[in-house]
């Protein structure tokens, strides 16, 4: 089903999410509700353990859908408020979100796909990464230093995202960088580390990222560094040699 803002599908995954040692919904049979970067996944009713909601008064209005009705969690170890809600009577366009529960993300403990953990949101399943290795220069410079110069990047091409380059950490000025305690989670690609540049007394803040340790489906990025285009002066990648018109080739 689709509307110009949102899609919904169903996934084949079981997916569970739980608060603490509790299950609080387990199916093989949601829907998801892709709507810009952070999809939802809505559970039936009858895969969520109902029995420790409780309405919280809350409603809200979202265009496309309907109103929604808000409910905490009570477990014996905490209440949680505002953690799931529900489209009783949902608009013609999400009519197959009727009887089904959704969570805040951030509110629920530990969300699961199969038997592995999942963090950030639910992926899009139309939404792609694909890295390729390239020997087009690319240098990076700030203040008159260049603080990465490489003809071994790894240009990282992201569903709807710019694209990205990722330079081997022999190929970077490692003296103009220190640790920042800022770090960020991808659903795609893992949990980035961060660093600051500095020229002189110039500090720009988390201008640099890596992933240490990428999730299996980007290995290749591991320990390499990318730039924030405007964080920088300039990050120049080498354009391709105008094609020069010769003897057409033979038949393969």
């Amino acid at each position: 089903m689709t509307d110009p803002h949102f899609t919904i599908e169903p996934s084949a995954k079981r997916v569970r999410a739980t608060i603490g040692d509790i299950v609080l919904a387990d199916s093989i049979a949601t829907w998801l509700l892709i709507e810009g970067y952070a999809p939802v996944y809505y559970f039936p009713r009858d895969d969520v353990r109902t029995d420790l909601l409780r309405p919280s008064g809350r409603r809200t209005d979202s265009a496309g859908r309907g109103t929604a009705d808000w409910w905490s969690v009570e477990t014996p170890a905490s209440v949680r408020d505002d953690v799931a809600w529900c489209f009783a009577q949902p608009a013609p366009d999400a009519e197959l979100l009727a009887d089904h529960i959704a969570f805040d993300w951030d509110k629920i403990d530990h969300w699961f796909e199969e038997d592995e953990e999942i963090f950030g949101h639910p992926r899009d399943p139309h939404h792609r990464v694909d890295v390729r290795a390239s020997s087009r220069r690319v240098d990076v410079s700030l203040a008159g230093e260049t603080i990465a110069s490489t003809t071994h990047g790894l240009f990282l091409f992201e569903t709807g995202l710019p694209p990205r380059c990722y330079i081997p950490p022999e190929d970077v000025r490692s003296d103009l960088l220190s640790p920042s305690p800022t770090t960020s989670i991808c659903p795609y690609k893992g949990n980035a580390s961060y660093w600051h540049l500095r020229i002189g007394q110039h500090v720009i803040e988390d201008a640099v990222w890596s992933y240490r340790d990428p999730l299996p489906e980007c290995p290749r990025i591991r320990n390499y560094y990318c730039f924030y285009d405007e964080k920088v002066d300039r990050i120049e990648v080498e354009r391709p040699t105008p094609l020069t018109p010769g003897p057409a080739a033979g038949r393969h």
